[in-house]
């Protein structure tokens, strides 16, 4: 479409030149009708200006015809006519009929339309440009290992599920695929806004379009084509993109409504200046103005453009927006209601305190139950190690490990048999423990565990589903915006209160059963508020559908969840914060152009009818769509500063 805008806008100006000068108008301007002027001058003027029309008009006359097949007059139709009548009234003159040409008019105007077509779509293409840049991520040829460890370059497109590729240090990943051997960093900034290179190594996933860095790696091939996850964040993006927006659906109305003032007033101005006594061709001049000054170009540009903005700028940051009317109501939300596990927590076990029934230092205790369970792959046990490694503990060797079923584990560490142990444990060996030593460790719902030396209690440690450092930021950020932060969770009311109670929630609903979710859900908005619903988009999908926004967070790769309005591709309670402020920011931008385009043409139609020609100010047609055409891309001008968006935090 630019080089089809291009070529015609160029052609039509050469054209336009001889025009110019063989216009009487322009000839007794410039002083050179004596020298310009020759018999049979209006033929060769007629001949010039039907090329212009035929040729430069050729798009606005064919869409004329669409608009009208679909019964939707709109731009096309108002410039049509504009430039059908302009050339039918001056041909009609140089056969005849008395009145005066006005084909420079007519050229000038197709070249002031062309032009700004031209730069409207570069401005539309400049604005999707994420889709094009997202398809350009994923390489087209990926180096494939044979059973023999040979390697041999293949298209992509020839990968099967089980294939292995290698990808070498600063290449592109080419497909999604499990690490199998070698340990790298990716930078995947591009597929979710994270800037810092991540680390991966043997058994971690690596995404199509991620950026090798300074290690070799073979991956096995897990997902092909449509499945792969870059591939889905495209068809998400062009969904979204081609998704009805209700303020899409309003400026729609406006055009059509403009479109019939257009016409309305274009009859009413020929007929009052008719109707004055002046000439015809002066009285039809100010109808051409009209029709030309009205066409609903920006308005048409004024909501796409940033909707195409925004859904790219989204994509970038790594949210994905499925559906916009959903996310044109996070603007308004004044309640989010986040499911706690795996959202505002991390989903594992944390150490939350340590308390020694002797002598013995705490870190003792944690180093002595961090070798046992290092040899456990229960959620308990990695939280019990990930705490020792976080403090620096060196974790003693462990030798005869046993797995005691439902209540815990022990084995030899340094001479001694040490297990870490359930309170049921506790009960049934009948060994008693001090219960005002370890009253502060159970509140909150916290999980107990005992170490016990040779079944002497040494002491206990307090384990807890994590509170995000994340989550605290954005629930400070969302209360800042004027947000109630309600949390959802089946776990019992004392875990409940302890985590509401750290993040600073309005409320908390505990105990809920997951077909429970999307009633608790009701009973928010019951209150006359727009509530958003934040989980992990598959046992929350009931809650998440009910809400006015469903937001998917945790979803890692898999983008397909069907129950949310927007999908968070990080596990990033603070992007809530970012869709909210990028939809209020978007909103913004849309009603800013929309007053722009609607604004401009309270101001133009009046001038172009000639109101003001008492004070000696006329616009020809040329001069009504240069400043038409204006408009359209102060427009697209506007929208493209959306790109400039940061969040709050950021």
């Amino acid at each position: 479409m630019i080089a089809h805008f291009r070529r015609r806008f160029w052609v039509s100006l050469a054209l336009t030149v001889p025009i110019l000068l063989l216009s009487p108008l322009i000839q007794a301007f410039l002083g050179v009708a004596d020298i310009l002027a020759f018999p049979g001058d209006d033929y060769v003027l007629l001949a010039l200006a039907t090329a212009v029309f035929l040729y430069g008009g050729w798009p606005f006359l064919t869409g004329l015809v669409s608009e009208l097949r679909d019964g939707a007059p709109g731009m096309m139709t108002l410039i049509a006519l504009a430039i059908t009548v302009a050339y039918g009234y001056s041909a009609a003159v140089v056969l005849g009929l008395e009145g005066k040409v006005f084909f420079w008019e007519l050229a000038t105007l197709v070249d002031v339309m062309l032009l700004g077509h031209w730069i409207e779509m570069k401005s539309v293409m400049g604005a999707s440009g994420a889709l094009e840049s997202l398809v350009q991520m994923l390489p087209d040829r990926a180096l494939r290992v044979g059973d023999d460890g040979a390697t041999e370059e293949v298209p992509v497109s020839e990968l099967r599920k089980g294939e292995r590729v290698r990808v070498r240090p600063g290449e592109k990943v080419p497909i999604d695929g499990t690490i199998v051997d070698g340990k790298t960093s990716l930078n995947e900034s591009m597929l979710t806004g994270e800037s810092r290179p991540v680390e991966k190594s043997a058994g971690d996933e690596a995404v199509g379009g991620a950026i090798n860095g300074e290690g070799s790696i073979t991956l096995e091939v897990q997902k092909t084509g449509a499945d792969t996850y870059l591939s889905q964040v495209i068809d998400t993006v062009r969904q979204a993109q081609a998704s009805r927006s209700r303020t899409q659906d309003l400026a729609n109305r406006a055009a059509a409504w403009l479109t019939y003032i257009a016409l309305t007033a274009g009859g009413l101005t020929l007929a009052a200046w008719l109707g004055l006594g002046r000439a015809f061709d002066f009285a039809l001049e100010r109808m051409v103005t009209v029709m030309v000054i009205t066409c609903p170009h920006a308005l048409g540009l004024a909501v796409p453009l940033v909707v195409a903005v925004s859904t790219s700028l989204a994509a970038g940051r790594g949210l994905l927006i499925r559906d916009r009317a959903g996310f044109e109501r996070a603007r308004k939300l004044d309640a989010i209601v986040f499911d706690k596990t795996g959202t505002l927590t991390a989903g594992r076990f944390g150490v939350k305190g340590v308390a020694s029934f002797g002598s013995l230092a705490e870190d003792e205790l944690l180093r002595l139950a961090a070798g046992l369970e290092s040899h456990s792959e229960h959620p308990i046990a990695q939280g019990i190690v990930a705490a020792a490694k976080e403090k620096g503990i060196q974790i003693p060797d462990a030798a005869e490990f046993e797995n005691l079923s439902g209540r815990g584990a022990k084995a030899r560490i340094e001479e001694r048999t040490i297990r870490v142990v359930s309170p049921g444990y506790l009960r049934e060996q009948e060994i008693p423990v001090d219960g005002d030593a370890v009253a502060s460790l159970r509140e909150g719902g916290n999980t107990l565990v005992y170490v016990l030396a040779d079944q002497r209690p040494l002491g206990a440690i307090a384990l807890a589903d994590m509170v995000r450092d994340e989550s605290r930021e954005a629930i400070e950020r969302l209360q800042t915006m004027g947000i109630d932060c309600i949390m959802l969770t089946g776990d019992a009311e004392a875990v409940a209160k302890a985590v509401a109670g750290e993040l600073g929630l309005s409320d908390y609903f505990a105990e809920v059963l997951p077909n429970e979710k999307a009633e608790r859900i009701q009973e928010v908005q019951r209150g006359g508020r727009t509530v958003a619903m934040v989980g992990d988009g598959v046992n929350d999908a009931p809650a998440l559908v009910q809400s006015d926004l469903g937001i998917a967070i945790g979803a890692g790769t898999d983008v397909a969840v069907e129950s949310a309005d927007i999908v968070l591709v990080e596990s990033d309670p603070r992007n809530v914060a970012d869709v909210i402020e990028l939809s209020r920011a978007t909103y913004a931008k849309m009603i800013q152009n929309l007053f722009w385009a609607t604004g401009y043409n309270a101001v133009a139609i009046p001038l172009a009818a000639g109101v003001a020609y008492g004070v000696g100010v006329v616009l020809s047609p040329a001069v009504g769509a240069a400043l038409m055409s204006l408009s359209t891309v102060i427009v697209a001008i506007n929208a493209k500063l959306l790109g400039r968006f940061k969040p709050s935090a950021a």
